[in-house]
């Protein structure tokens, strides 16, 4: 009985990965930076309390989509903060409409000095980085 068992779980474990090709290499997707247009933050912290970070982006287009934050500490209390999406290759239709969006983090405070929060908002006609500069003191 036993080794009926094991038969068919190595049988469907067959099947399972016989359907899968590993061949393939044509990705359908890109990441890329999103436009950080606004954030809110509260007026201070309190020490060792969690925040909800706000904050709106823009989508360059209908192919593109959220993926997540990516926070950084770039010093003690510098944070740098790049909202992430992925580009859809194999869709069709796109559209150059930008999209207006919001999604939110939670940032813990750990340390009694202020923290400075540089959110990615593209980069200037000669390719150097913009930032949104927010300071927010520990009280």
């Amino acid at each position: 009985m036993m080794r009926k068992k094991l038969i068919f779980l190595l049988y469907c474990a067959g099947v399972l990965l016989g359907g899968c090709s590993l061949d393939d290499d044509g990705q359908n997707f890109h990441f890329a930076t999103l436009r950080i247009n606004n954030v809110v933050l509260p007026e201070s912290f309190e020490l060792n309390e969690t925040y909800e970070v706000l904050v709106d982006y823009t989508l360059p287009n209908n192919c593109s989509f959220f993926d997540g934050f990516e926070v950084t500490q770039e010093d003690t209390t510098v944070r740098n903060v790049v909202a992430v999406g992925f580009v859809r290759t194999d869709q069709v239709g796109c559209t150059e409409e930008t999209i207006e969006a919001q999604a939110s983090f939670n940032f813990t405070v750990i340390h009694n000095q202020p923290y400075t929060f540089r959110f990615y908002q593209g980069e200037d006609s000669e390719g150097e980085p913009l930032f949104l500069e927010v300071d927010v003191p520990v009280n």
